[in-house]
């Protein structure tokens, strides 16, 4: 049952994260005169940033040190972010794919191995392990 939620919540802020990614995405894409990847790079840096937040605490409601989490995630983009890249630049310039049809297929790509990776390698043994803050009464009897 605590994954199935995991799942459905990860599920929600990676699809608040994908509007973020492309609504950046179409603003530079439409807006100016780069090409393909460093409107997706942009992009997904910004959506990166607002998932591992939201995650960290709400999905997997880890303790963990945030600092090495951050820096597995990182090393995971490291991996990604250039495949991702490098794929959906030859896929968009060179074979003239739709640019917003390869950036969904990048997404969904992502939002799979992110969640899996998050979920057993970053986070691991430190789900659930994040304490809830306590009510004060003395401010709810006020």
């Amino acid at each position: 049952m605590k994954e199935g939620v995991r799942v459905i919540l990860f599920t929600l802020f990676s699809a608040s994260a994908g509007l973020i990614e492309m609504g950046s995405f179409a603003l530079l894409n439409e807006f100016t005169s780069l090409r393909y990847w460093p409107c997706y790079l942009i992009a997904l840096v910004l959506s990166v940033l607002w998932n591992f937040t939201l995650n960290r605490r709400f999905t997997f409601r880890s303790s963990a040190n945030v600092p090495k989490a951050m820096l597995l995630v990182a090393l995971y983009y490291c991996v990604f972010t250039p495949v991702s890249t490098i794929l959906g630049d030859y896929l968009a310039e060179s074979l003239n794919w739709n640019e917003y049809l390869v950036t969904i297929l990048n997404m969904l790509l992502n939002f799979v191995t992110e969640f899996l990776f998050q979920r057993f390698v970053v986070y691991g043994k430190s789900v659930d392990s994040a304490v809830a803050p306590k009510v004060v009464r003395d401010d709810i009897d006020s």
